[in-house]
């Protein structure tokens, strides 16, 4: 399985800082944010990795992280999203790096407690389709929500008013070779861009969505809130801990 790193966007949730430097540049307690998920792939056994990035400042991830070296890793592959188009635009820059096989998909600001090896081997034992991981969160209105019946994914809403659970869609995705050609048949939305929900839901419509609810906790640094609080929780604990 091959991993791949969303780490662009304009982050202007977080400006000033972000006027000068990625968000995913920006320190999570002892390290830059874009650490934690390459760290979380590395852990689960994904050596093989394409950070896809963006923006005024894509040069420095080069310079920060090199070839990954400083992760065990031998070579780490980078390539350029124009504009904001969308995770599902951003995750379409890596069909030829994928080369017909499955993938793990984090984004860059996502930051867990444990690591994801369990998932990691599910997905690797799945013949066909996706999985995602899930979070029981209490302001469910700010995510992806994912509709459960009987161990089957019935839906996934894209930041609805009236949620039907608290199963958050955290920024981990699995995917096998399908993705890319459901990625070329999306129309952009209202907002503009490739919705990941769009193509989630289509697994979904097929019968080929599986997921996993995650434990321990879980943050994205998206936010100076979240900023805040992913700092803390790892200053407290640390980040991607395999289980015992």
């Amino acid at each position: 399985m091959k991993g791949v790193i969303l780490a662009g966007g304009l982050g202007s949730r977080l400006n000033p800082l972000t006027s000068i430097t990625n968000k995913h540049l920006l320190p999570v307690y002892d390290k830059p944010m874009i650490y934690y998920p390459i760290e979380a792939l590395v852990r689960a056994g994904i050596d093989d990795i394409l950070l896809v990035t963006g923006g005024n400042n894509a040069g420095d991830f080069l310079r920060l992280l090199g070839n990954g070296a400083e992760f065990g890793l031998k070579h780490l592959n980078y390539t350029y999203q124009h504009g904001e188009g969308g995770i599902a635009d951003a995750l379409g820059l890596a069909e030829h790096f994928a080369d017909d096989k499955k993938l793990c998909v984090i984004l860059g600001d996502n930051i867990l407690e444990r690591n994801i090896i369990q998932a990691v081997s599910d997905f690797e034992k799945q013949e066909e389709g996706a999985k995602i991981l899930l979070k029981e969160v209490h302001d469910p209105e700010r995510f992806g929500v994912a509709e459960i019946s009987e161990g089957k994914v019935l839906s996934i809403e894209e930041k609805p008013k009236k949620p039907k659970s608290n199963l958050a869609v955290i920024g981990i995705y699995f995917y096998d070779r399908q993705v890319f050609e459901l990625i070329h048949g999306l129309e952009p939305s209202a907002r503009g861009e490739l919705e990941i929900t769009d193509v989630n839901n289509m697994y979904i419509e097929r019968g080929q969505m599986t997921y996993e609810v995650l434990k321990g906790w879980w943050t994205d640094a998206g936010t100076f809130e979240s900023l805040h609080r992913a700092s803390n929780l790892v200053a407290e604990g640390g980040a991607n801990k395999v289980d015992a």
